[in-house]
């Protein structure tokens, strides 16, 4: 069967089939007892939208590992029964696209409507948002691409003279090429101005993945380079925050007290909340009192869990109190371990890309390295950078949406997330998922070179109209830096400070 690799197509199937299962797992025990039995169709969104993102993250090593399997192939013709990446890669960030704005909105309009209507008005009522969405969605899409759809090549026109056919071929080094007098090609002494430009059109599928990845990336740079520093240094933090001993039991019911005050507050503003929606007086004031409230219960929930902490109880109160110790040690390691990562990911940022020519190819030499050590090590490496880069965007946008009151919260919480804040973060995961395949393509060049992840991310990407100058001049790299260096000095300034009580809740009136 020529290099056709077997082993890889069983991986990949063995690999699709646990990331399912993995999926199920987690929707089981994050979601709330409210959705249990219910919920089937968002539930299924839920696991197959967050099969398509990890199976994209593995989709680059795959294509590594494919490209490996023609290495011995004497021309690239000959290497036909391998995967074919290139599809498969328009294949699924096509569904990718189709989930993250169409599908998923459907359900979470869906999931939100209002329980005293019918479902079939649900149905319309979420139908109508989405087509309405839809036609938006096409009419730009068309509009963009009929107008800036196509991709500039910066290429050399070149020419070569001829010569007699030689009795003697006497060829070296220095004087390869036949042609005039100075017996050079024309490849190496071609002027400036031999430089034109070659105009294609893009086909609609790369240009449709193409804007959802400056979509993606707008969000990346953002939430990325604050997840970057703050993923790691919150564990570390957290660590240095941590109980240093047990409570007694007047503190205990002192702070439980004023606990139980906010809760009767927050009990009140909610009561209003629902008057005013009944009353069908929903506002810009009605919404921006909604999420200072569900920002003030994740807070609660948080000084909660922190009391119970400090004051175990039960029968196993000293094995609470052990096992709560245990977990603040692991947040320790965690932390060290993730910012060895962040600092070997900003590192490599700046030496590979942001300074021309690089001044060394960094953790593309060290996956390189790590395949001469076995076959898979480095491609496993190279699995794990991309996945940390993934759980760095879901930090930062956590970090941000809970200081920032006009961004939606939408937690994860074990045993406690509803499904329109699982639909959320699905989006948000598959939206994300397209940049940090694009950026490792980019900052992994050469380990991916001669792949199809970076024939579509590289060459065509990032040469489309309009689109190749936020990658000519490293708009994303050079942002997603910035923010790392702002988070990492506000952690140093303000990290290691334990959180005040938010005082008393009130609502804008």
């Amino acid at each position: 069967m020529g290099d056709f690799n077997l082993a890889l197509v069983i991986v990949a199937i063995v690999v699709c089939i646990l990331v399912f299962v993995v999926n199920v797992y987690l929707l089981i025990n994050y979601q709330h007892p409210d959705d249990a039995n219910q919920a089937y169709f968002p539930k299924f969104v839920v696991v197959f939208g967050l099969s398509v993102a990890a199976i994209s993250i593995l989709m680059l090593p795959a294509d590594v590992a494919n490209r490996q399997a023609c290495q011995h192939a004497i021309y690239n013709g000959a290497c036909n029964l391998t995967l074919p990446m290139k599809q498969l890669w328009l294949a699924i960030y096509i569904v990718d696209a189709i989930l993250v704005f169409f599908v998923i909105p459907f359900a979470m309009f869906y999931y939100e409507g209002d329980q005293d209507k019918t479902i079939a008005k649900r149905l319309k009522s979420a139908m109508c948002w989405v087509l309405v969405t839809a036609i938006v969605c096409a009419l730009l899409l068309g509009i963009l691409y009929g107008l800036a759809g196509k991709a500039d090549f910066t290429v050399r026109h070149l020419s070569s003279a001829t010569t007699s056919f030689p009795n003697s071929f006497d060829f070296n080094n220095g004087q390869q090429c036949i042609g005039n007098g100075a017996r050079q090609c024309s490849a190496y002494s071609a002027s400036a101005s031999s430089e034109t430009t070659w105009t294609m059109r893009a086909t609609f599928p790369e240009y449709v993945v193409a804007l959802a990845t400056i979509v993606g990336s707008v969000l990346f740079t953002i939430f990325g380079g604050v997840g970057i520093a703050c993923l790691p240094l919150g564990l570390i933090f957290s660590f240095i925050r941590r109980p240093k001993a047990v409570i007694t039991r007047s503190q205990y019911i002192k702070e439980a007290t004023e606990l139980g005050k906010r809760a009767k507050e927050l009990k009140k503003a909610t009561d209003a909340l629902h008057q005013e929606e009944r009353s069908g007086s929903k506002g810009r004031k009605w919404r921006k009192n909604v999420k200072a409230v569900e920002k003030e219960v994740l807070l609660l929930e948080d000084d909660v869990k922190a009391l119970e902490e400090m004051y175990p109880q039960g029968e196993k109160a000293e094995t609470a109190w052990a096992m709560t110790v245990l977990g603040y040690l692991a947040k320790l390691i965690l932390g060290v371990l993730g910012l060895i990562v962040s600092v070997a990911w900003v590192a490599h940022i700046v030496i590979y890309l942001l300074i021309d020519p690089p001044l060394s190819s960094f953790l593309n030499e060290v996956f390189i390295k790590l395949d001469d050590i076995w076959g898979l090590l480095g491609t496993a490496a190279f699995a794990f950078f991309c996945f940390y880069l993934l759980l760095a965007v879901i930090a930062g946008a956590m970090m941000i949406g809970l200081r920032l009151v006009f961004v939606t919260i939408h937690p994860m919480k074990w045993g406690a997330t509803l499904m329109n804040s699982f639909l959320f973060n699905v989006g948000l995961i598959l939206l994300c998922s397209i940049s940090v395949i694009q950026f490792c393509a980019t900052a992994f060049a050469y380990y991916a070179q001669a792949t199809a992840a970076q024939e579509i991310f590289g060459h065509n990407l990032q040469s489309l109209r309009g689109i190749k100058y936020l990658y000519k001049y490293n708009v994303f790299q050079i942002g997603f830096i910035v923010l790392a260096g702002l988070t990492f000095v506000y952690y140093a300034a303000f990290g290691w400070r334990r959180k005040k009580p938010s005082g008393r809740f009130q609502l804008s009136s």
